[in-house]
């Protein structure tokens, strides 16, 4: 905003109100720029053995307000300098930022679990480092370095420590963004970025619960195409799957999957998570090739699988497969694991095995029994926070 040198005068007066001075209203922005910083750097204030006060037995899946969040900068073709705790705030964005105009941004999703000895762990936070940067490179931004990936993250749960749920009750969420924050006007990458990390306490990611999910097997709509950013975690990918989610709620489904654009016949992904069919003693899903998020929880049950004697197949897969196989389910940071209860395609209703003794709750308890400290960790896949 700019003004003339005859007006500010008048606009300081605006401000600060009536009967101060110039330099009372030198002072006033300077209290108020003192203010902020301090803000900014302020440590926690309560107890590390204090309790957020939440009612951990009924966590959803919805943004909570939590204490602090963690901010980094930098401009075009330039490195992320340190970045800083902050108080949990709005964020003020130029109404041309490249993120609002044209969707230049990328997210990733990370729990933090607290073990029975109070400490934290983390889960192949790396990866999530990694993926970002894969991403960022894709949408023509900068990018924080691994280290620095990790270190935000693992400040942002420290902060927020009395918000990570009792052990079993639920997660830490923390929502690591990396936007760009500069104004554009034509299609271009913005010439200043933002990179954000916030949390909130979480539960089940579906309303209801653990029970089966009732999958719709969508023919109309596309998730992605050949040659876009399927492959990647931007925000673009999302808003467009939320018409075909919003319709199959509505007719009683838990979510949706996406068919491939060319054939529309090949599996491809949930609105926010992987597939997997079982067959026998044989595990498939769908290979990675641009078009399907590489998830980490993914990779990570395919690993489980293989040491656990399973023979996974990462492939091509048919609906027709898919009609055929014993079990089904899916993955995501998010969803964790979750098993599929039917599946509804072209009309018709197809169930597959569910409950204690499937290979689901075999590779789902392994999973949640490493990330929550329960069974050891063998593939340095945690982090612990004292």
């Amino acid at each position: 905003m700019t003004f003339r040198s005859a007006c500010f005068p008048q606009f300081l007066r605006s401000l600060v109100g009536p009967g101060r001075s110039k330099a009372g209203a030198c002072r006033y922005f300077a209290s108020r720029a003192a203010s902020a910083s301090k803000e900014g750097c302020d440590p926690p204030s309560y107890r590390d053995d204090e309790n957020a006060g939440m009612d951990w037995d009924n966590l959803g899946f919805s943004p909570v307000q939590t204490d602090f969040m963690y901010i980094m900068k930098c401009s075009k073709d330039e490195n992320f300098a340190q970045g800083q705790l902050s108080r949990y705030r709005n964020i003020e964005f130029n109404p041309s930022a490249g993120v609002l105009n044209y969707g230049q941004g990328i997210f990733e999703g990370i729990k933090a679990n607290r073990k029975e000895d109070g400490s934290l762990l983390l889960f192949r936070l790396d990866q999530n480092a990694i993926r970002m940067k894969i991403g960022a490179e894709r949408m023509c931004m900068p990018s924080p370095s691994i280290d620095q990936f990790i270190e935000a993250v693992k400040q942002t749960v420290l902060a927020n420590k009395r918000w990570v749920p009792p052990s079993r009750k639920g997660s830490l969420y923390i929502r690591p963004l990396l936007i760009g924050s500069g104004p554009v006007l034509g299609i271009t990458p913005a010439p200043e970025y933002m990179f954000l990390t916030y949390a909130s306490p979480v539960g089940n990611y579906f309303k209801q619960g653990n029970a089966p999910l009732n999958l719709y097997v969508e023919e109309e709509l596309i998730r992605a195409s050949p040659g876009g950013a399927g492959g990647v975690k931007s925000i673009s990918n999302y808003a467009p799957v939320m018409k075909a989610l919003i319709r199959a709620k509505s007719q009683g489904f838990s979510d949706v999957l996406y068919l491939d654009s060319v054939n529309k016949k090949y599996l491809e992904e949930l609105s926010a998570s992987n597939i997997f069919i079982i067959k026998g003693n044989v595990i498939a899903t769908p290979l990675t090739s641009g078009t399907i998020l590489p998830g980490i929880t993914r990779k990570s049950i395919i690993d489980i699988a293989n040491d656990l004697g399973y023979q996974v197949e990462e492939r091509a897969i048919s609906v027709d497969e898919l009609i055929d196989a014993d079990e089904v389910f899916c993955t995501g940071t998010a969803v964790g694991v979750a098993s599929v209860g039917s599946v509804t395609y072209t009309g018709r209703r197809i169930q597959f095995k569910v409950g204690e003794c499937s290979i689901c709750q075999e590779l789902g308890s392994t999973l949640v029994g490493i990330q929550t400290g329960q069974i050891e960790d063998k593939k340095d896949w945690i982090i612990k926070i004292p």
